[in-house]
């Protein structure tokens, strides 16, 4: 990951970006309290930027200012800006839906899940995605695609009955390098919220996919909503995937 910078940030920085995910902590288990310096590892896309409509993978856009300002429509009112990088150190980055002349739609990652804008083209740059991701919460698996194809599944720990994964279609937002207990060793931020909690463990209730110190959990329905994996696992996709990778859940 030699392309990938590295930097520390306080416990308030972290908590804003989202560290607290919510599924973090095992049903029975205590909820971890983060360490005072989390280190944080913040991606640089590495596809080839595209400069043309979405391909058949998705393209992710990665912000090149220092705030990216929200629109409702095409030439319509700003309804928010967004500062890059994010409070974690990541660049901000979006998947993209779709393209009008010089506009984009993008993914966005807050609530409520499944929110969408339009952002200005010339505000980001894009790069084509080849690998996704499809997790089921029946079969508590992460498969992995490259070109739509199915390249590896890995065994996966998934939300309970009462605190489930919510479904739908997201993004990786960040990547995270924990040094707090119960994440393993990288922890990717999802656009996804929890839709039973609104906050947990003073975070926003984001859904995460990261690593486990519980490989007991693996296989099985024992998370608060996030998607675990072994950590041999969680690092192999931690050197492999970009900022924008889009994950179905369902």
């Amino acid at each position: 990951m030699s392309n990938r910078l590295v930097a520390s940030v306080a416990i308030a920085t972290a908590i804003m970006s989202g560290l607290l995910l919510t599924g973090c902590a095992s049903e029975a288990a205590p909820t971890h309290s983060p360490a005072p310096h989390p280190t944080v590892r913040s991606v640089s896309p590495t596809p080839t930027p595209t400069p043309s409509a979405p391909s058949a993978i998705g393209t992710s856009a990665t912000a090149t200012s220092a705030q990216v300002a929200v629109y409702g429509s095409p030439n319509g009112s700003v309804i928010e800006n967004l500062a890059n990088p994010q409070p974690s150190g990541a660049p901000l980055t979006f998947l993209v839906a779709s393209s009008q002349g010089a506009w984009l739609q993008v993914d966005l990652a807050q609530r409520p899940n499944g929110s969408t804008g339009w952002i200005q083209a010339d505000s980001v740059a894009l790069h084509s995605l080849v690998y996704s991701l499809q997790a089921s919460t029946e079969q508590n698996t992460l498969t992995l695609l490259k070109n739509g194809e199915p390249v590896k599944t890995y065994s996966a720990a998934t939300g309970t009955g009462g605190t489930p994964t919510p479904h739908g279609s997201f993004y990786i937002t960040e990547l995270l390098e924990p040094t707090n207990g119960g994440y393993g060793p990288f922890a990717f931020g999802l656009s996804a919220f929890s839709d039973v909690l609104s906050s947990f463990g003073g975070g926003p209730g984001q859904i995460g996919l990261h690593g486990t110190d519980d490989a007991g959990s693996i296989g099985h329905a024992a998370s608060h909503g996030c998607i675990r994996l072994a950590n041999p696992d969680i690092t192999e996709l931690a050197g492999l995937l970009p900022l924008g990778t889009p994950i179905t859940i369902s």
